[in-house]
């Protein structure tokens, strides 16, 4: 793997041990996206009323559709945003 490592979260194996899991479109199940993209967006206070994750681009479920779907990986979507909402301006 030209000494890279996946990109990769973190999972429970379901006994008590934890392991990274690729999230690459190709190691993942489409429920498993899915719940990748619940899991980093929940803040766990609900959406209502709420805009503090709202990133301008959009709301990030409809954001990483194409990434639940299986046409684009996260990080080509992540790429594309800031192309699109970033506009070369310096982000600190």
């Amino acid at each position: 793997m030209c000494g890279r490592p996946e990109i990769g979260v973190v999972m429970d194996r379901g006994d008590g041990d934890m392991e990274i899991k690729s999230i690459l479109i190709k190691d993942t199940t489409k429920e498993e996206r899915e719940a990748i993209i619940r899991e980093s967006m929940d803040c766990g206070g609900g959406c209502e009323n709420c805009s503090s994750c709202w990133i301008g681009g959009g709301l990030p479920w409809d954001i990483y559709q194409d990434y639940i779907d299986g046409k684009r990986e996260i990080k080509e979507i992540n790429m594309a945003y800031m192309e699109q909402y970033r506009q070369d301006k310096v982000i600190k």
